[in-house]
């Protein structure tokens, strides 16, 4: 189910650099599906701490190894739950309404964040709506200071009723709520989220059958946390990003992430190579490709033909040892008969 949850929501966002952050990703579904009709599940940075089933209303811990019952008041989030799920049921006339609700599932979403910066204050709080893939709205509470970006087809009066009611909501109730859980559960996975691994970084080129061309790419993987800067060179110089393809941060199946950044390239003489800074590292790792792309088999060439001559020489050389051999067999052969 929690694969699940995450697949759906197609909704990128990531935390700043050195601070911490707590993430709820909800679905309310409609239609026939063997999930419940509403769901969601808690992260710690990224890793998966609970998961909630709206139709029990059930609070499961996900990769505890200590008991976690005094992180937050269960009472306070299964109101929370509620609260949320009735706000699904609201917008889910707004949001489908345009939409023939009886033909295949369809599913709303949200992804809240409260973050935690560095120096141990409260940052910005997130909530922000999905119908089925899109974004429909976003509610952003930063210092006390509240905004809205969105599309739903609401009267003004409606909306104005809307914001005022959630930012009250927001202040007094959701982001101190978030704020003391997720320092409840730093401080119980404070090693499993402060780890680091270093990358392992690689710099390749290939050759593109489609386009004749070559692809050089520079690969990043087994790295922990997520953040990482990942840049490609060509003659010492940044590679502008309009020439860059990939670049997602990807998950490993061992929670550890990858990344991967390419570029196409014909045959010319320039030199790639590619920085990786990440918190693992002391200092920057560089990885330097020195390649001719017009003549990728050049330095190849002169080591086949000395192999070729090494195991041809050799050939001839036992060729001629056993047929010395065998005529010094029959002139032995001959004296004895003698």
């Amino acid at each position: 189910m929690d694969n699940f949850i995450l697949f759906l929501l197609s909704l990128p966002m990531a935390a700043p650099k050195g601070s911490h952050s707590l993430w709820m990703h909800a679905t309310y579904i409609k239609g026939q599906t063997p999930f419940p009709e509403f769901s969601y599940v808690l992260l710690l940075d990224d890793v998966t701490v609970l998961y909630y089933n709206g139709e029990t209303k059930t609070l499961i811990p996900r990769g505890n190894t200590t008991t976690e019952d005094d992180v937050f008041n269960s009472n306070v989030l299964l109101t929370i739950s509620d609260y949320i799920q009735s706000s699904f049921m609201n917008k889910w006339a707004i949001a489908t309404q345009n939409v023939n609700k009886t033909d295949g599932v369809l599913a709303l979403q949200r992804l809240v964040v409260c973050e935690l910066r560095d120096d141990g204050e409260a940052g910005q709080m997130i909530t922000r709506d999905a119908a089925s893939g899109s974004t429909t709205d976003e509610l952003r509470y930063v210092d006390k200071n509240f905004t809205y970006q969105g599309h739903l087809n609401v009267s003004a009066q409606l909306l104005k009723i809307h914001l005022e009611f959630s930012m009250r909501r927001h202040e007094n109730l959701y982001q101190p709520f978030c704020i003391k859980t997720l320092k409840g559960y730093l401080e119980k996975r404070r090693n499993q989220v402060n780890r680091k691994v270093k990358p392992r970084v690689r710099l390749i080129q290939k050759a593109n059958s489609d386009s004749g061309g070559f692809r050089v790419s520079c690969l990043a993987t087994g790295f922990y946390p997520r953040h990482i800067n990942l840049t490609l060179f060509r003659d010492g110089q940044p590679v502008s990003d309009h020439e860059i393809t990939g670049g997602d941060l990807l998950p490993n199946g061992d929670g550890t992430y990858q990344m991967r950044k390419s570029l196409e390239i014909s045959a010319d003489t320039h030199k790639y190579s590619c920085s990786a800074t990440h918190l693992s590292l002391d200092n920057k790792l560089d990885i330097t490709l020195e390649f001719e792309p017009g003549e990728p088999f050049k330095s190849v060439i002169p080591s086949v033909l000395a192999l070729l001559l090494v195991f041809g020489t050799g050939a001839v050389i036992y060729k001629y040892r056993r047929r010395r051999a065998a005529s010094s067999e029959g002139d032995y052969s001959s004296a004895l008969s003698e």
